[in-house]
């Protein structure tokens, strides 16, 4: 099984990044794993040409988008990292998605979605400042979920579970029972 790793945190040690090589390591047990700090990535934003929707792929000039697109499609399933921002995804994992919206769904004829990636395992990690029970009263940790779930949604993929680490500025520390989530979790696709 190919599975893509969607690191969309600028801190490539942090706890998103913490949190999703414990994913990929128990994924990695019958998995090959491929990683992507999508900080890294060199993208134009998308420009909502629309073009992509009868043409079944971005219209810009060939760049990561399209090429990371093309990783997404390969995948056998997806682990998707992101810090809470604004109770929503990072700017950059958002760029991308929104970079490759014909990988994820294209439309039936009467304009309907239509699912691409119909099936395919995914799981979701997220982070963030806010302290628990917060983070979920005021949609911040929920808002990102949601967020990432709301893309997946629309490609048909088979969300596996998430792990959710509030509290980050006060309390950085991951406990090992959320290490073992995160494990648990790749295990699981």
């Amino acid at each position: 099984m190919k599975i893509l790793v969607l690191n969309g945190s600028p801190r490539k040690k942090g706890t998103i990044a913490t949190l999703l090589k414990m994913v990929a390591e128990g994924a990695g047990e019958n998995s090959e794993i491929e990683w992507i700090d999508v900080y890294d990535l060199r993208m134009k934003p998308c420009i909502a040409c629309m073009k992509c929707r009868p043409d079944g792929e971005c219209a810009l000039p060939e760049d990561d988008a399209h090429i990371i697109g093309k990783k997404i499609k390969e995948a056998d399933g997806l682990i998707i990292g992101t810090p809470t921002h604004w109770g929503n995804m990072s700017a950059q994992l958002k760029l991308l998605f929104d970079r490759n919206v014909p990988v994820f769904m294209g439309e039936k004829p009467n304009g309907m979605p239509m699912p691409k990636q119909k099936g395919k395992p995914a799981a979701i990690i997220t982070a963030c400042t806010t302290p628990w029970p917060f983070n979920f009263i005021a949609a911040e940790s929920r808002g990102a979920v949601r967020a990432v779930k709301k893309v997946l949604h629309y490609g048909g993929y088979k969300v596996l579970g998430k792990v959710v680490k509030p509290g980050t500025k006060k309390n950085p520390e991951i406990s090992a029972r959320l290490l073992e989530k995160a494990r648990g979790l790749g295990r699981r696709l």
